[in-house]
């Protein structure tokens, strides 16, 4: 005895073509508005951590040579408590400006006639200088950094407005936004700075 083949009718056949098709773009709207979702969740957190905890900033200007050249994108993060050496992003009026610390809260700076800097008669190591230089200045030396602030020197001593004029001074901790600490652009030269 042969078994039977069903025959479908063509009305069927085509419904249920037509059924996997309207399930197929049920699916895949889903999937499409769940990625919508998921990439707008993600874009917003990451302007939230960029904004809160990790400014990322476009360098400009020359004054940071050769440790930081114009142009280049580097990552900073918020805190407070910095320390010698740390690079740091601040507001002098509208402007970002990023320096070196050089002195902290009551510490006492004297930089002489060659560019050699000294933080409490202690000549500082400055291996990121290639040319030191007394640079524009209108402070008297040896200065007594204030308490709360930070006396901030760039690392291309001849063209750097710095804390050794009284147009930029100490700057507060309110002032500060963060300790650069990275360098994500350009790529060959992504990483850590120091």
């Amino acid at each position: 005895m042969k078994k039977r083949e069903r025959k479908e009718i063509p009305e069927i056949s085509e419904l249920k073509a037509e059924l996997h098709r309207v399930n197929y773009k049920r699916r895949y709207i889903k999937v499409f508005k769940s990625t919508v979702y998921t990439l707008v969740v993600v874009a917003a957190f990451a302007v939230l951590v960029a904004t809160l905890w990790m400014p990322v900033l476009q360098i400009y200007g020359s004054s940071m040579t050769p440790t930081i050249d114009e142009g280049q994108i580097v990552v900073s993060v918020k805190g407070k408590d910095f320390e010698q050496g740390d690079l740091v992003a601040f507001y002098i009026g509208n402007k970002l400006l990023v320096k070196r610390v050089i002195a902290c809260p009551s510490d006492y700076v004297l930089v002489d006639e060659n560019g050699t800097v000294f933080v409490n008669g202690t000549e500082l190591y400055e291996p990121y200088v290639t040319e030191k230089a007394f640079g524009e200045c209108d402070i008297e030396y040896p200065y007594q950094v204030p308490d709360s602030k930070y006396f901030l020197m760039g690392d291309h001593r001849e063209t750097s407005i710095d804390s050794r004029t009284s147009a930029v001074g100490c700057i507060s901790e309110e002032q500060i936004v963060g300790k650069i600490v990275f360098r994500v652009w350009p790529l060959p030269e992504f990483g850590v700075l120091e």
